[in-house]
């Protein structure tokens, strides 16, 4: 058995969307393509028949991947309280050298570092998991420790 895919309700909107926009849309823009290359003739040597038949195999593959991902999906919205770390929270973080990070713990199908959001699976996510305002978390990498204080702890 698979297990289960946890996302906030804007990831399975957002997942929702895609396969939506690649079911309709996309495939019809496929078909677009096809008709064209039909009308060019022979399809033994037609790159743009080559083409539609790469795009509609990479499109239905995504389309049944993302069918898999929500068939699976465990929508996460927080913990509630807010008083320790779970998936679904905002947490504020502050470094030695009093830097402050914003991140999102989310499920690793929406992480996204460049947007704050981090995997409930990476090592700052693992670590973080639990904690409290005021725990000190430390995570050891190649460039050595790095180490957050938890300030706050709030819904996305």
């Amino acid at each position: 058995m698979k297990k289960p895919v946890y996302l906030t309700p804007e990831g399975f909107r957002r997942l929702q969307e895609e396969l939506n926009h690649l079911k309709t849309t996309k495939r019809q823009e496929i078909s677009a393509d096809f008709e064209q290359a039909l009308e060019e003739g022979d399809l033994r040597e037609n790159a743009g028949y080559d083409e539609a038949r790469r795009a509609m195999w990479q499109n239905e593959a995504r389309i049944a991947q993302l069918e898999d991902l929500l068939a699976r999906a465990v929508i996460v919205e927080g913990n509630g309280s807010y008083d320790q770390v779970a998936l679904g929270c905002q947490v504020e973080l502050e470094t030695e050298s009093g830097e402050r990070l914003s991140l999102a713990i989310v499920g690793s199908h929406e992480a996204d570092i460049f947007s704050g959001k981090i995997s409930d699976e990476s090592p700052l996510g693992q670590a973080l998991l639990g904690k409290k305002v005021g725990d000190v978390v430390e995570i050891r990498g190649k460039k050595g420790a790095q180490v957050y204080t938890i300030l706050e702890i709030k819904p996305l």
